[in-house]
C-alpha cells in the first residue's frame, strides 16, 4: 500500500507503551500514537517514565497537549531526542479538564496560535509535525471554518492533518458523548482533501472494519482508528491485507504476550497494572468473556495464571 497509512488513535490512559508494544505484534506497518501528554507533565514531571517506549514500536508518534509555543518546541525537541518518528499536536480533545489549560479542541478557535505552535516545533526539530483536530467546535461548525483553520496552519508548513469527522461541543457534552452524539461528516473530510490535494489528510471517527478503511482510502490519504482496535485488536491484524500480508493467529500473538509478560514480571512490573490492555485479545472467540474475567479485578496475577487462562480459550476454539 503506497502513499497511504493506517494509524492507531491517541487515547488517554489506553495507548500506553504497554499497549503499543502489543498493538505492534498485530501489524508491522501501522503508525502507533502515544496517549496525549501535556507539555507541563514533560517539563515538570518524570520525563523518562512518560516518554520511554519499547524498540519494537516504530513508527511511533508522540502526541503533545499544549498551547505555549516555546514549551511545545522544547517538548518536541525532547520527543525527537527520545526517538519518536513524528510529533502530533492535539487540537481535538473536548474535555473540560484540558480546556482549562487551553489544550485540545478549543484551540480551533485560534488558528493563528496553532500555527505559531506548529512553527515553533518545526523550527526546533527535524521530524514531521502534524495536527489532529475536529471538523468544528460548538457553533463554528461550517466546512468553511475547518477549511480556513487548515489553510492557516498549512501556511506555516504543516503538511499532515488528522481530522476527527465530528464537531466537538465544548460545553454540555462529555468526551464520551462527543465521540458519539455529533453526527459523522465524512464528506467534509473528503472535500478537504479535494481542496488541498498537496496536503496529507487522514480521517478518524467511527471506523470499525477493514471494509470501512478501504472505502475511506478511496477519498483520503490515511485512516486513524481508535477504540475499535483497542477492544478488538485483531482488526489490526486483518489490516495486513492492505499490504498483501497474512493476519497473525491468536496463538502467535498470545505466545508473544506471555514472553513479554515474563520480562515485565522479572522487571517488577505489577501485571495487574497492565493486563487491562490485553483483554480484547480473544474478542469474538468462545471463552473470551472468561478470559476477561480471569484477568480483571485481581489483587495480584502471575504469568502462569494468565498463560493458563489463555490456553483455555485457545483449546476451546481448537487454536
Amino acid at each position: 500500500m503506497q502513499n497511504k497509512r493506517i494509524s492507531t488513535a491517541p487515547m488517554i490512559d489506553w495507548t500506553t507503551k504497554h499497549y503499543l508494544t502489543f498493538a505492534r505484534w498485530f501489524n508491522p506497518y501501522i503508525f502507533l500514537y502515544t496517549e496525549m501528554i501535556s507539555t507541563s507533565a514533560i517539563l515538570q514531571g518524570d520525563t523518562e517514565h512518560l516518554l520511554s517506549f519499547y524498540n519494537n514500536q516504530h513508527p511511533v508518534v508522540l502526541q503533545l497537549g499544549g498551547s505555549n509555543p516555546p514549551d511545545l518546541a522544547k517538548c518536541a525537541k525532547i520527543g525527537e531526542q527520545y526517538g519518536y518518528d513524528e510529533i502530533n499536536l492535539n487540537v481535538g480533545c473536548p474535555s473540560d479538564r484540558v480546556q482549562h489549560y487551553k489544550i485540545g479542541a478549543c484551540l480551533m478557535a485560534e488558528p493563528n496560535l496553532v500555527a505559531d505552535c506548529v512553527k515553533a516545533m518545526q523550527d526546533t526539530t527535524n521530524i514531521p509535525i502534524t495536527v489532529k483536530h475536529r471538523i468544528g467546535i460548538d457553533n463554528f461548525d461550517s466546512y468553511a471554518f475547518m477549511r480556513d483553520f487548515v489553510a492557516e496552519v498549512a501556511n506555516v508548513g504543516c503538511r499532515h492533518f488528522i481530522v476527527h469527522a465530528r464537531i466537538a461541543w465544548l460545553n454540555g457534552l462529555s468526551p464520551k458523548e462527543n465521540r458519539e452524539i455529533p453526527p459523522l461528516r465524512y464528506d467534509d473530510v473528503y472535500r478537504l482533501k479535494q481542496e488541498f490535494p498537496h496536503l496529507f489528510i487522514e480521517i478518524n471517527g467511527g471506523i470499525k472494519t477493514l471494509d470501512d478503511v478501504q472505502s475511506h482510502l478511496n477519498h483520503v490519504d490515511g485512516v486513524m482508528i481508535g477504540r475499535e482496535i483497542y477492544h478488538n485488536p485483531m482488526l489490526l491484524g486483518q489490516l495486513n491485507e492492505l499490504w498483501g500480508e497474512k493476519t497473525p493467529t491468536h496463538r502467535e500473538i498470545f505466545e508473544k504476550l506471555i514472553q513479554f509478560l515474563q520480562t515485565c514480571e522479572k522487571n517488577g512490573t505489577p501485571l495487574t497494572a497492565i493486563v487491562r490492555h490485553y483483554l480484547g485479545l480473544f474478542q469474538g472467540l468462545n471463552g473470551s468473556r472468561k478470559w476477561r474475567q480471569e484477568l480483571s479485578g485481581k489483587k495480584s496475577l502471575t504469568v502462569s495464571q494468565i498463560a493458563q487462562a489463555g490456553e483455555n480459550v485457545l483449546t476451546i476454539n481448537g487454536l
